[in-house]
């Protein structure tokens, strides 16, 4: 699906057009071959590089070819009952600002309903898309932060299937880490200045929107940080209880043996002492409770049990 929007700051909505004019915003979703092709001959653009658009597995980096700057990023999208972060590449080419996804981009309808969307300002509509990834993010995040901490308000209660989510967040987190990191390489980059004019406001946009991204992936290591905590704790918790009940099961046993050994020597076949006597059970009996109370003793004040 190609869309081609335009609009000047003269115009009062913005007009969806079958030709690029000087100035369109082009928006490419799900692109088949065949518009890739197409797009490569009719704008002048490399095709190679067009085509990385569908690797689900692209990276974000910069190129420039011939004049034309291609910015691939990430972002992030709810895939059934998964986060994944999806690429996106935005070519900045002297008469258009064009964007090809492989996946629906969910902040396009809002930016292109907004009053002061205008296509012409091309680094204003570029820093848009930037400033819209990071808030993408940003909620992800803040969602994922939220649960963690209300899964680790009780540690000793965490389920299996709470630790199963905590593999899920981190698969997710290290996902996002691995944008945000050579996203926030190439707004650097954007920053020198050597690929377009940046006037003072744009560039303090840019700069805020690096600092942004350091700040999410901050937030990314620390929420890291928080899940292997949480886990090695319980892991600690469990690894204790399970030590805990071992020591009692093995004083029982000792304390149980005890009986189980006098009651043998008494069993046997042969003469025995108290054979004859008619209190032997009892005798016998007393016996082995008062050396099982013993042992019992002896564990608890040794702090055994």
């Amino acid at each position: 699906m190609i869309k081609i929007f335009h609009r000047i700051d003269k115009e009062s909505e913005l007009k969806e057009l079958d030709q690029i004019e000087v100035g369109s915003f082009i928006y490419v979703e799900k692109p088949t071959e065949a518009d890739l092709s197409l797009l490569s001959l009719k704008y002048a653009l490399d095709e190679s590089i067009l085509r990385d658009a569908r690797d689900p597995y692209e990276v974000p980096r910069l190129e420039v070819e011939d004049g034309v700057i291609y910015m691939f990023n990430r972002f992030p999208v709810m895939l059934g009952q998964r986060v994944i972060t999806t690429p996106i590449l935005v070519v900045y080419h002297d008469d258009f600002l064009m964007v090809v996804s492989l996946d629906p981009i969910p902040f396009i309808g809002k930016l292109t309903s907004d009053p002061h969307f205008y296509t012409t300002q091309k680094t204003e509509v570029l820093i848009r898309l930037l400033t819209e990834i990071n808030r993408g993010y940003n909620s992800f995040l803040i969602n994922i932060s939220r649960q963690v901490r209300n899964i680790s308000t009780n540690i000793e209660e965490i389920s299996n299937k709470d630790i199963a989510q905590f593999v899920y967040f981190e698969s997710v987190i290290n996902d996002f880490l691995s944008a945000l990191v050579p996203a926030n390489n190439v707004l650097t980059k954007l920053l020198s200045g050597r690929f377009f004019k940046l006037y003072e406001n744009d560039q303090d946009l840019i700069e805020d929107l690096s600092l942004a991204e350091n700040q999410l992936v901050d937030l990314c290591r620390s929420t890291l940080k928080t899940i292997v905590n949480i886990r090695n704790a319980y892991s600690t918790i469990m690894t204790n209880n399970l030590n805990r009940v071992l020591k009692m099961l093995a004083a029982l046993t000792v304390v149980l043996t005890i009986p189980t050994i006098i009651g043998s020597f008494f069993g046997m076949n042969v003469t025995v002492p108290l054979a004859n006597n008619p209190q032997a059970f009892w005798i016998i009996l007393s016996s082995s409770v008062v050396l099982s109370l013993l042992a019992l003793v002896v564990f608890f004040k040794n702090k055994w049990l």
